[in-house]
């Protein structure tokens, strides 16, 4: 208990997921306590032993206040559904979810809270994307993400609430789900299946979830950093063909069948990050390339095929 005691604590929201795996694993190799907590348990593929994992639905704020009995000082917001066609949901967990778990560390001295925001607050916004733009997404999900950020930035305004916001792009790497497009590819192609997809000819921005992880550490302790937005991304547009094609060519089988997805009305044909402020408040950029880390992505799938 005195070693616990000593240790920086984490609490991981949403840390059964994708990101949050990673996260935890990068933490318990720098010597943190984390809890983590979901609305499930994690999958038997993402459950690390030195993780003590919480089950809680956030968007309930008696839940919280039942579950979350320890003192942190690093807490990081991942939280959200993760089905975005379900609208009820991805509003109570995105908005009202963040908004209760900040309300609840408000008083509790913890010293940063990190805000997990997304790209799609930018919605058809002409790229490359700045933190300053105003935003008006169209999407739910875009919304949710969005009304979050403001809130925050108000309780940074008003209570010098310690958080900074990141808004992501396109994070892919080992352990995600294959409801997302990297993945979806590489299995589909493993598998030699045709498959649907768009017509490839959009640009979106791709990070390997490694460098994301490097970001979020980089927030501590950080308080030039606090009430700001950071966007967080490789920097690069990539035309989506171009990464289907290259999955292909690397497993050499796979048949996609392109234009038999539309592109969603409030989807934009190109998005990509300005990423001055990650360079200035966080003193990060990302150091990837980009072939190399989709190809290691490849070799995961290839070993974990079921």
């Amino acid at each position: 208990m005195h070693k616990i005691q000593n240790k920086r604590k984490m609490l991981i929201v949403g840390g059964s997921g994708f990101l949050g795996y990673h996260l935890a694993k990068s933490a318990l190799k720098n010597g943190w306590y984390i809890d983590s907590i979901s609305r499930k348990p994690p999958r038997k593929n993402r459950k690390l032993t030195r993780v003590n994992y919480l089950v809680c639905d956030i968007s309930k704020y008696k839940n919280i206040k039942k579950t979350i009995k320890k003192k942190y000082n690093f807490v990081i917001n991942l939280g959200g559904n993760v089905d975005h066609k379900n609208k009820i949901k991805t509003f109570q967990s995105h908005y009202n979810g963040c908004k209760n778990i900040s309300n609840f560390f408000l008083k509790k001295n913890i010293t940063t809270f990190v805000q997990i925001g997304s790209s799609s607050e930018y919605a058809k916004l002409k790229s490359p994307h700045k933190e300053n733009f105003k935003c008006n997404p169209k999407s739910y999900y875009g919304k949710s993400k969005n009304l979050a950020t403001n809130f925050l930035l108000n309780l940074k305004k008003n209570n010098n609430f310690p958080v900074v916001i990141l808004r992501l792009y396109q994070t892919f790497g080992s352990n995600q789900d294959p409801n997302r497009l990297i993945p979806f590819v590489i299995k589909s192609c493993l598998e030699g299946k045709k498959f649907p997809c768009s017509d490839g000819n959009q640009y979106r921005d791709f990070i390997v979830v490694d460098q994301v992880v490097k970001a979020i550490f980089k927030c501590y302790k950080n308080n030039k950093a606090y009430g700001q937005i950071i966007n967080i991304g490789s920097g690069k547009a990539r035309k989506v063909k171009d990464v289907i094609e290259e999955i292909k060519r690397k497993i050499k089988k796979g048949k996609p069948q392109y234009g038999m997805i539309k592109l969603r009305s409030e989807e934009s044909s190109k998005a990509f990050p300005n990423l001055k402020k990650a360079r200035k408040f966080l003193d990060w950029m990302p150091k990837e390339n980009f072939k190399k880390s989709l190809y290691k992505t490849i070799i995961f799938y290839k070993q974990n095929e079921n």
